[in-house]
């Protein structure tokens, strides 16, 4: 199974003891997705709302600290998943709907991550 969490962020650099030009830099960063039912695996549900973050100044800091530069935007872009990671993770939100306040799997998929899921084929 592999998934993971794309997102666009910029970061600003700003050294002690010299000058830098440009200061802003942008980049992609991945977080591996956790497998479903285990440790992290409501990463999506408790950070994306509609396929945007739900609280950005709070993800910029998270995104600060696992990067260790200042970022100063970051924005989601996909859940790259494969199939069975799909799989998995469809099958876990669908043995617990009432945890995602949803009536089916596609609801609550549509819930947090709105459209931005890309499923790779391998």
């Amino acid at each position: 199974m592999d998934a993971a969490y794309v997102f666009a962020v910029a970061f600003r650099l700003d050294p002690r003891d010299a000058t830098v030009d440009p200061d802003r830099f942008e980049t992609t960063m991945e977080v591996p997705a956790s497998e479903p039912g285990t440790d992290g695996w409501l990463f999506f549900r408790d950070r994306l709302w509609r396929g945007d973050i739900g609280d950005e100044p709070t993800f910029r800091g998270l995104a600060s600290d696992r990067l260790g530069v200042e970022v100063v935007a970051v924005e989601f872009r996909e859940l790259r998943i494969d199939r069975e990671h799909l799989d998995a993770l469809r099958a876990a939100i669908a043995g617990d709907l009432a945890r995602f306040n949803a009536d089916s799997v596609d609801e609550a998929l549509h819930k947090y991550l709105g459209s931005s899921m890309h499923v790779r084929e391998e």
